[in-house]
């Protein structure tokens, strides 16, 4: 009876971790190198305990269920028959068994992509990478071209070979004349690789910064990487650099190919990414007068936000997708802007590797000049956001739960007063606020 009640127990703490893990596993996009790096981060210990008690399953998609009924089929019977160390182990190993067959599938995708691809010579493509801007540019690019082209654009953030073969296969129809792709990358070759899927003719470096830092290794390899796009493009492609960020400067003076610089007149950060949608439609010919009436009705000063009223009164701008620093910074100068007092909420930013420290402490210290209320939802590097913001903001907190941080917000702002939901805040927190 005992030994049964005991299997009982041990199978709910399987299932649980195992639950655990692929949801990890999946967040990270199955990749290795992300998911290493979630542990190189900080408070590597308390994020492998907390994988114990903390309650977190995977969006059950085609993969996830196969790994997951695998996983748990095998580790129960483990369990059933006493193996309870083997059956623990199962949990780290079986998504990783399952990446054989993913990267064989994977291959034969991007081939029929490629294929596809070929059947359409006169497509003119238009590849856009960068550490950040790329979805806005693209986003701003597509919405412009559209009011001249038939216009196919990659789905928000499938920037991916399997989310940019998958566009090709499933939306590429005969009628398209441009093809506006995003890419992105975790490690060398991943823009060469999906340049060889897309063949761009146009490509688009929207910036680079510390984004991803702790996959690619350095600064350098990452700057090699965004570059791998313009060294894919033909002898009579074009390539635009945003004059904004130094190492485009850098990849714009060495690069041989026809090159465009934008972004000189931008008033503040982030508008540089409707400029270069502006400049690259030019050079497609589109008239300034055309430009100008596509864009009408676009608000460039903070791309990719969505701005409500919240439930007090006060205005809450989400920009819930991914932080990277440069994001962050350009959202602090935006909320600068603004009258009434101003709170934001983050988590600490990841992946940027030995960067990270100095690039939290610049965050605190941009805070500490704009906000009245800074709260951070994860602990890796809050002490660095703290330490950075010393000589300014005092009131910086740690919270995790939805409801503790909206109650102290709403004890903090009033009807006149602005909060901005920076990053992957915890998934509640906008229905308690708005």
């Amino acid at each position: 009876m005992i030994e049964t009640a005991v299997s009982i127990i041990v199978a709910f703490a399987y299932v649980k971790l195992f639950l655990f893990w692929l949801w990890l596993w999946q967040l990270k996009e199955y990749h290795i190198g992300r998911f290493i790096a979630h542990f190189q981060e900080g408070q590597a210990f308390k994020k492998i305990i907390s994988s114990l008690w903390r309650l977190k399953y995977p969006k059950f998609t085609s993969k996830a269920i196969v790994i997951a009924l695998v996983g748990v089929s095998l580790g129960l019977f483990m369990i059933m028959q006493g193996y309870y160390v083997p059956a623990f182990a199962l949990i780290a190993v079986i998504p990783l068994l399952f990446q054989i067959p993913t990267v064989l599938l994977r291959k034969i995708y991007i081939e029929r992509a490629r294929k596809k691809r070929e059947q359409f010579p006169n497509l003119l493509v238009i590849g856009i990478t960068g550490s950040y801007g790329k979805t806005t540019t693209k986003e701003f690019l597509a919405h412009i071209l559209s009011k001249k082209f038939n216009v196919l654009k990659t789905k928000e953030h499938q920037n991916s070979e399997v989310g940019v073969s998958n566009c090709i296969l499933q939306e590429l129809k005969p009628g398209h004349q441009v093809f506006v792709c995003e890419m992105g990358a975790y490690n060398r070759g991943g823009i060469k690789l999906l340049a060889s899927i897309a063949r761009p003719r146009i490509g688009v470096l929207t910036g680079i910064n510390q984004q991803h830092m702790a996959t690619f290794g350095s600064q350098e390899i990452i700057v090699n990487t965004k570059y791998e796009l313009i060294e894919s493009l033909p002898a009579n492609g074009v390539a635009f650099f945003n004059i904004q960020n130094k190492y485009c400067v850098e990849l714009y003076n060495k690069t041989n190919i026809k090159k465009v610089l934008y972004g000189q007149e931008a008033r503040f950060r982030g508008e540089e990414n409707i400029l270069g949608a502006m400049a690259v439609a030019k050079e497609l010919g589109m008239t300034d007068e055309e430009i100008s009436g596509a864009i009408k009705g676009i608000d460039a000063s903070l791309p990719g936000a969505k701005i409500q009223q919240g439930k007090d009164g006060f205005t809450v701008i989400e920009s819930t997708y991914s932080a990277n620093p440069d994001g962050v910074m350009a959202a602090l100068e935006y909320l600068k802007k603004l009258p009434g007092k101003k709170v934001i909420v983050m988590p600490c930013l990841i992946e940027l590797g030995q960067a990270s420290e100095e690039v939290h402490k610049a965050i605190g210290k941009k805070i500490g000049e704009v906000c009245d209320l800074a709260i951070i939802t994860t602990r890796d590097r809050f002490k660095d956001i703290k330490d950075g913001a010393e000589a300014g903001l005092q009131n910086i907190l740690f919270l995790e739960n939805s409801k503790d941080i909206a109650d102290m917000i709403k004890r903090t702002v009033s009807s006149n007063d602005v909060v901005l939901l920076e990053g992957r805040v915890p998934p509640l927190l906008s229905s308690y606020l708005v």
